[in-house]
């Protein structure tokens, strides 16, 4: 009697809490639809709604596995760390003509999702056996069997709003359209959808603990058939490397997206090995254990040789949020590779220095997140103050620095660089200073530099027609996949519908557009996608073997022997399409 009680407890204060978040969630929405208060004080705002979105999920998931007062404790501590983190978004995002949700970026969501989610898994084990560390079993167990639990949770709430769509489009068929009404209401959809997914969660946790046993089972049967993944991977990642002596680095490098695919390359290790650990409990097949082994020991070479790569960008080009976030990466990467590596080379019993690098990582991974979403490690203030340093000690021209990177692209840390500029004895950098903050929007100005302003043109020694770089895009959206000033890419100057008029071929390695002079304006007329051929567009480029096809029903670009075909633009992207001959 008193478990049916309790368990009717439960049931109802998770109904609450869904209910609750979800007509928060409505009033929040409604001040920022309708831009009044508390949409109108970022500082408030940002707090609310990440507080609103992302807090109640804890006690929905630990309600019945927590004691009370550690649940509230931790529940206030969640909201203490995303109050922190959603204040100083706000505080780097706010301008006057900022309000409600606009300063958050969509990464500050996943940060706090994700600080949360690794947090949560730390704290409840260790409460619920009253040690600062639980045993791994437990950790990997909780982990396993909450994300059934939410997945689960997701697609009930997701079933939902299938049937009263279904149910909206039948009454409409006779004539009644009450119910398409009804959930195209905020009012309705917001505490609904709070309250179903509260819902879900319940049943989903009563599911998982009286069928606990069915869970780990496909839990395990999934993990062991992703597992076996792990010596493919093994073969891949050595092979890799074993073919880096006889190719050299020159390859890697010239991907421009070197750091990127290592990382990725480590991750996928990283997650395998632990597919074929599962809890650690019973070693798996011989051929796993092995491979587990030796992907540890691939991990030494593969972060080794990212870390050189981050350092050569760095270096050279100064940092920037994305390489700033790649370090960030690159360094849980390699805590990862040092606990793995003592795993990998401990006899006995079977990689068990695993489990503490896991939870030591998972701990350094929180810190990582809040480092980078509050000034201590913000992706922007370090960006912007290497770009500034770079710019003010000469080691790039004004001419080739992308102010709209500070203007545009960095939040406040930007804003107070660039009136930094404004001040400085260098009346060039003094003059484009108050230009870029001047804007009101981002222009696309290209400029004949690779790097930091940003386009290439070849052959090599042409220069951009003046028409092309005085162009004002911000009057004309041409669609172009170099669409900003800031973005690192290529031009060819090539006549491509053979009426004696060289084109602009723009490229940022994977599409192609064609851009033509008709009336006064350059526009978009033609494109192509390089993304599934395999081809290299900026060696071709840098090789000189673009050129058009011979004269057929149509005229493709060919790229030594490989014929890529032109796309005509969209309607109303361009004013001419290349002319078949």
């Amino acid at each position: 009697m008193d478990d049916t009680k309790t368990t009717r407890t439960t049931a109802f204060t998770r109904l609450g809490i869904g209910l609750a978040q979800g007509i928060a969630m409505f009033l929040l929405q409604k001040a920022d639809e309708s831009k009044a208060w508390p949409a109108t004080q970022p500082m408030l705002y940002a707090p609310l709604l990440i507080c609103a979105l992302m807090v109640p999920m804890i006690p929905l998931a630990a309600l019945s596995a927590m004691r009370r007062q550690a649940l509230i404790a931790w529940s206030l501590i969640a909201a203490a760390l995303a109050v922190i983190l959603a204040i100083h978004a706000a505080w780097t995002g706010a301008g006057p003509e900022r309000y409600g949700a606009g300063p958050l970026s969509p990464p500050l969501f996943i940060a706090v999702a994700a600080l949360l989610f690794i947090a949560h898994h730390l704290v409840q084990p260790a409460e619920a056996v009253s040690k600062p560390v639980a045993p791994y079993e437990d950790y990997f167990d909780l982990v396993g069997t909450n994300a059934v639990r939410l997945f689960l949770s997701l697609a009930f709430t997701g079933a939902f709003w299938l049937l009263l769509f279904l149910a909206g489009a039948l009454f409409k068929l006779i004539g009644v359209d009450a119910i398409q009404k009804l959930i195209g209401e905020t009012a309705f959809a917001f505490p609904a959808t709070g309250l179903m997914f509260a819902a879900a969660v319940h049943m989903a946790v009563q599911l998982t603990e009286a069928r606990a046993g069915l869970v780990r089972g496909v839990r395990t049967v999934a993990l062991v058939l992703l597992a076996w993944l792990l010596p493919l991977m093994v073969v891949i990642a050595g092979g890799f490397l074993a073919s880096l002596p006889f190719t050299g680095l020159a390859p890697l490098w010239g991907t421009k997206a070197a750091a990127a695919l290592l990382l990725s390359a480590a991750a996928a290790l990283i997650i395998l090995i632990n597919a074929a650990y599962q809890d650690g409990v019973e070693p798996p097949h011989l051929i796993l254990r092995w491979s587990a082994r030796i992907a540890s020991l691939l991990l030494i070479p593969i972060v080794v040789l990212t870390a050189y790569a981050l350092w050569l960008r760095i270096d050279q080009y100064g940092l920037t949020p994305d390489r700033v976030l790649a370090s960030t990466y690159l360094v849980v990467a390699a805590g990862f590779t040092v606990g793995y590596t003592l795993a990998a080379l401990k006899p006995a019993p079977w990689m068990k220095p695993l489990e503490p690098t896991n939870l030591i990582m998972a701990a350094v991974s929180v810190l990582l997140l809040i480092a980078l979403f509050t000034p201590i490690a913000d992706p922007a203030r370090l960006s912007v103050n290497s770009q500034v340093k770079r710019l003010e000690t000469g080691k790039i021209a004004p001419d080739k620095f992308d102010f709209q990177f500070l203007r545009f692209d960095s939040g406040r840390y930007g804003r107070d660089g660039l009136a930094r500029l404004k001040a400085s004895s260098n009346t060039d950098i003094a003059e484009r200073a108050r230009k870029a903050q001047a804007q009101t929007a981002k222009d696309f100005r290209p400029l004949n530099a690779p790097e930091g302003g940003v386009i290439a043109v070849y052959p090599a020694g042409r220069t951009l027609p003046d028409s092309f770089r005085n162009q004002d895009w911000t009057k004309n959206d041409s669609g172009s996949v170099c669409g900003y000033a800031g973005m690192r890419c290529s031009a060819l100057l090539l006549d491509v519908d053979g009426d004696g008029v060289e084109e602009v071929l723009l490229t940022n390695g994977a599409m192609l557009d064609v851009m033509s002079l008709a009336n006064g304006e350059w526009r978009k007329v033609a494109d192509v996608s390089t993304s599934c051929e395999g081809v290299d567009l900026d060696a071709a480029l840098k090789a000189g073997t673009v050129r058009m096809g011979e004269p057929e029903a149509r005229r493709d670009l060919m790229l030594g022997d490989q014929r890529l075909v032109l796309r005509p633009a969209a309607k109303g992207c361009g004013v001419a399409t290349p002319s078949p001959r």
